[in-house]
């Protein structure tokens, strides 16, 4: 597999690699990912470090060295491959292209993120209209350029169509670890926060993008804090949006409401903070999946979002959720009522454990190894294969 990104930079695409590698290891079949080099990372003899620049404006992100990318794929040998699976576009896409080209194997790619959407974050001095166009043209040369592409949801899968990708499309979820979400300890990180264990919390998780439409989460504490003056929301992760959002917090006086902590761990730290909240917010409207919706549900969190994107797959009301509406008040209303209510959210948190167990990762892997049967005749889910990962 070869990707533009991975851990330690910590964002869905991320974890969604992870997850589909220990899954088709479990299959008993083996991967080798090529991904950038960032600092402190620790040596694997199945990933491959490749090294590079940080990313202006993105300090976060590594730009892989073209050449080093290049070499780093010529030492593989290509008889231990039935396929080339890319997760990112840009050099990753290139290079895993070529390579797959020039050994005559399939490629797979995994259109994890709506680019559309993102670019005029990070290139403000271009027209937005123009970045949309381009972020468009490149996703469709892209797409079609590779034997087959999986979508996360029906609503990219939509969406790249809609781009005229030739290329066939199959909608094929990420699926859950649920190992991963079967213990936390939400009172333990509330004691080391200092949140009291009767105070109404509310969590966000994930990269603190500009694209994640956290001002509005900030707004809706603000109206929610009307009725729950205590109300607090725990925005966990990192990324550029971060010094407007602690000027906006400091703007709007919501110091005592809002609490930014950062990158966890993922194994017990990130677990915890979903547990220690009882509701989980989300208001992307640009995501193709919304993985973490599902990881709050698995630790039985309920959900209060919006339903944009590639969240309508996930979400369904009830089911460990709320959909609440796209403006501040209304979700407020919706928001409300499950924080002064811990009962009420907590039974909505079980309809959502159950829930999120049906999206598991075996569910996934399946359908991705009979996507990779049909590609590679050769390739068969009781004969452990290569697979180069990215």
């Amino acid at each position: 597999m070869v990707s533009d990104v991975y851990f330690p930079r910590v964002n869905g695409v991320s974890t969604s690699i992870q997850t589909l590698r220990q899954a088709l290891a479990e299959a008993g079949h083996t991967s080798v990912l090529v991904v950038p080099d960032y600092p402190h990372t620790v040596a694997a003899t199945d990933i491959v470090r490749v090294p590079g620049w940080q990313i202006p404006r993105d300090p976060e992100d590594r730009l892989m060295h073209p050449r080093a990318l290049a070499a780093a794929l010529d030492q593989l040998d290509p008889a231990d491959f039935d396929l080339v699976h890319i997760h990112t576009p840009f050099l990753a896409h290139r290079a895993g292209v070529r390579w797959a080209r020039r050994h005559g194997l399939p490629c797979v790619e995994t259109y994890h993120t709506l680019f559309e959407e993102y670019f005029h974050h990070y290139l403000p001095f271009l027209p937005k209209a123009w970045l949309a166009a381009a972020a468009r043209m490149i996703s469709r040369k892209e797409c079609d350029g590779v034997t087959a592409v999986i979508a996360p949801s029906s609503a990219m899968k939509y969406t790249l169509e809609a781009y005229g990708v030739s290329s066939p499309v199959h909608i094929i979820p990420t699926g859950l670890n649920l190992s991963d979400f079967a213990h936390c300890d939400g009172p333990a990180f509330r004691v080391l926060h200092g949140i009291a264990a009767a105070r109404p919390v509310m969590a966000y998780v994930g990269r603190v993008a500009f694209e994640k439409n956290l001002d509005f989460l900030l707004q809706v504490t603000d109206a929610v804090r009307r009725g729950l003056p205590d109300v607090l929301l725990v925005i966990a992760g990192e990324g550029p949006a971060r010094p407007s959002l602690e000027r906006a917090v400091a703007k709007r006086g919501l110091a005592d409401n809002v609490k930014f902590v950062g990158y966890l761990e993922r194994r017990t730290e990130l677990p915890a903070c979903y547990c220690a909240a009882d509701v989980f917010v989300f208001a992307s409207k640009t995501e193709t999946q919304g993985l973490v919706l599902l990881e709050a549900m698995a630790l039985g969190v309920p959900v209060v979002g919006l339903a944009e994107m590639g969240t309508k797959d996930v979400l369904q009301e009830g089911q460990g959720c709320r959909i609440a509406p796209d403006d501040v008040a209304g979700f407020a209303r919706v928001l409300a009522p499950l924080l002064a209510d811990r009962a009420a959210a907590q039974a909505l948190g079980a309809a959502g454990k159950v829930y999120a167990a049906t999206w598991s990762e075996a569910r996934m892997v399946a359908s991705v190894l009979a996507l990779y049967q049909r590609l590679h005749p050769e390739f068969r889910s009781d004969t452990p294969r290569g697979i180069i990962a990215g």
